[in-house]
């Protein structure tokens, strides 16, 4: 191989490393080893967070009977364990099972016919061949037939599951007593991590007595079951295709 060979293939291998993005040359920094997973951080604190606001009711300020132990607008006389500030953890239990059929036919038709003729006029239904054509009858001068039919049929079936649990931290409390959380779940499994994440806006009065909610009476609710890794890698289209299919026109 020549010199000048070596440097365009070598060219090019540094054109292809370059166009495929900096999650190339991460993952060739990694080959041979498993995908590392994410430190534990403050979601609050990560780039492009929000806090959520959403319409509010009047404040209620709380209030103390004379000689009473009960505080107005408490929601228990006891104390418990379960989340109600900001940095406590409350376990989601994600239940996703989502069934769909919808069958959809329907089918038009119609016929028109009109016939014309002039079998008697008269007595002048013969006269009429000195102004027809050779060859024409008076008893069937026009007819017209017309058809038109349509028919259509669609059909959607889905079918979705999802059964786990993950914990989740309360990052804001929302003036009505609402608590916004959020969650990250990564297991590694070989050479895959899968990843869970649940966000959304919960009620303290929904919160089970052993700190459980479930993911059916989350508002807002954020739910995104994924991974990476070198299955995914596989089953997702090169990086060069994915640009094609959205430029290409055809």
């Amino acid at each position: 191989m020549t010199t000048r060979r070596f440097t365009q293939i070598t060219s090019l291998l540094a054109l292809g490393v370059a166009l495929s993005g900096c999650g190339a040359a991460d993952r060739l920094a990694n080959v041979g080893a498993a995908p590392a997973l994410s430190p534990i951080e403050d979601p609050t604190a990560l780039k492009g967070y929000k806090p959520v606001q959403m319409p509010m009711p009047a404040m209620e300020h709380a209030s103390f009977a004379p000689n009473s132990l009960w505080r107005t607008g408490s929601r228990a006389f006891f104390k418990d364990q379960r989340a109600r500030m900001v940095g406590d953890l409350v376990t989601v239990k994600v239940r996703v099972t989502d069934r769909a059929q919808l069958d959809n036919t329907t089918k038009r038709s119609r016929k028109n016919g009109e016939d014309v003729g002039a079998d008697n006029a008269f007595g002048f239904e013969k006269k009429l061949d000195n102004f027809l054509p050779n060859g024409a009858k008076a008893d069937s001068l026009l007819k017209l037939d017309s058809a038109a039919s349509s028919e259509g049929s669609g059909s959607v079936r889905r079918a979705e599951q999802l059964a786990t649990n993950v914990a989740a931290v309360v990052t804001q409390t929302l003036p009505n007593g609402n608590l916004v959380i959020e969650g990250k779940q990564e297991i590694r499994v070989n050479f895959e991590v899968r990843e869970l994440i649940v966000a959304g806006v919960i009620r303290p009065e929904d919160i089970e007595s052993d700190n459980t909610v479930d993911s059916t009476k989350i508002a807002q609710a954020r739910i995104a079951y994924g991974g990476r890794g070198q299955i995914t890698d596989v089953q997702q289209p090169r990086y060069g295709q994915q640009v094609m299919d959205i430029l290409l026109p055809f």
